[in-house]
């Protein structure tokens, strides 16, 4: 399967990358994508804010934009799935060409701009969801709406009876002063709008805040305090950087996002300082650069209780989650840990 796999992917990178994503998305809609099957043991069995994963190994949000494949996704391997983000009312997003693969760096630059079919599309997919997975939704602003702290709130108002956990998103570089939500009036505001949406569902979910691996010391800081003084779930570090240190590809001045492998350092330091900063108390997912299971180790050891990827699976393939959830099992076991939750942040120093 792994070399027929690696053909594909080889086909898929001669295409333009937006293409070849939307070809990857038909194939998981009609089930011709590999399905490597859940791996998961009594190490990896894990809780995440409430949430029993089968194994800590998450698909980060931006790959299913729209919720349309949510059947392959399903069998997949993923412990979770995140798809989105979705906003209010539908929009193209930014001109294309908007993704960049820069293979020499192992990364992608995007700058999409929240392009999605608007939470009533989405919504109505997902009451079709397969009720097998853990699946949450990434909460974002229309591009020009009046009020860009309500549309995060409207949007789980309308999905979030029909998910696991949602996601605020207030640290995508590609929506023009998104990040300034990110200071912590605006933070503060903005959250207590999402908590008391989440208040009025029949079912209250986990809400996560995503940040963006950017911040200083000073904005780390008050995330961690309005984290706390607001209530919510978890924090998920991080999103894509603005940064371009140390790339090769002849995509690295595209203006955008960078993830991938050059993402992996800063934001698994990031983590690090969030997991200091809470005390080790809140929940945190690890994101950025994740591509082996020893990767997935180190941000467990950093601070996370569970990790997400995107970036690896264009170069590696939808096998890569069986071979890194069966690697991290094993890691585990060479340790001496009997679960994911006895490593959480016992490296935490190495990173800080």
């Amino acid at each position: 399967m792994k070399i027929v796999e690696q053909a594909g992917l080889a086909f898929l990178r001669r295409m333009d990358p937006e293409t070849a994503h939307g070809l990857a998305i038909r194939a998981l809609q009609i089930g011709a994508a590999p399905a490597p099957g859940l791996v998961t043991s009594d190490r990896l069995r894990c809780a995440l804010a409430g949430l029993a994963l089968p194994n800590p190994i998450g698909l980060a949000a931006g790959f299913d934009k729209n919720a349309t494949a949510l059947q392959g996704l399903s069998r997949a391997g993923f412990g979770f799935i995140e798809v989105g983000a979705a906003t209010p009312r539908p929009q193209p997003g930014n001109p294309k060409p908007r993704l960049f693969r820069l293979t020499e760096d192992r990364a992608a630059i995007n700058r999409f701009g929240f392009n999605n079919d608007g939470m009533e599309a989405i919504a109505g997919r997902l009451m079709t969801r397969p009720r097998d997975m853990v699946l949450g939704l990434n909460l974002g602003a229309n591009k020009d709406s009046a009020d860009r702290a309500a549309d995060f709130a409207r949007v789980l108002e309308r999905c979030g009876p029909n998910l696991d956990f949602a996601t605020v998103n207030v640290s995508s570089p590609n929506t023009e002063k998104l990040r300034d939500l990110q200071g912590r009036e605006a933070l503060v505001a903005l959250l207590e709008g999402v908590m008391a949406a989440r208040a009025g569902l029949e079912r209250p979910i986990p809400v996560f805040l995503k940040i963006a691996p950017d911040l200083d010391e000073a904005g780390l800081s008050d995330v961690a305090e309005v984290a706390t003084e607001t209530g919510i779930s978890g924090i998920i570090a991080t999103n894509t950087t603005l940064a371009r240190d140390g790339l090769h590809s002849a995509f690295a001045s595209e203006a955008g996002g960078l993830s991938g492998a050059p993402l992996f350092e800063r934001s698994t330091r990031v983590l690090a300082r969030l997991s200091e900063l809470t005390g080790g108390t809140l929940p945190l997912v690890g994101v950025g650069g994740v591509s082996s299971a020893e990767q997935a180790y180190a941000k467990i050891r950093a601070g996370a209780s569970a990790v997400q990827l995107y970036t690896a699976l264009v170069y590696g393939g939808l096998s890569l989650v069986q071979e890194i959830a069966q690697g991290l099992d094993a890691l585990l076991a060479r340790d001496g840990f009997a679960s994911v939750a006895q490593a959480v942040g016992t490296g935490r120093s190495e990173w800080l």
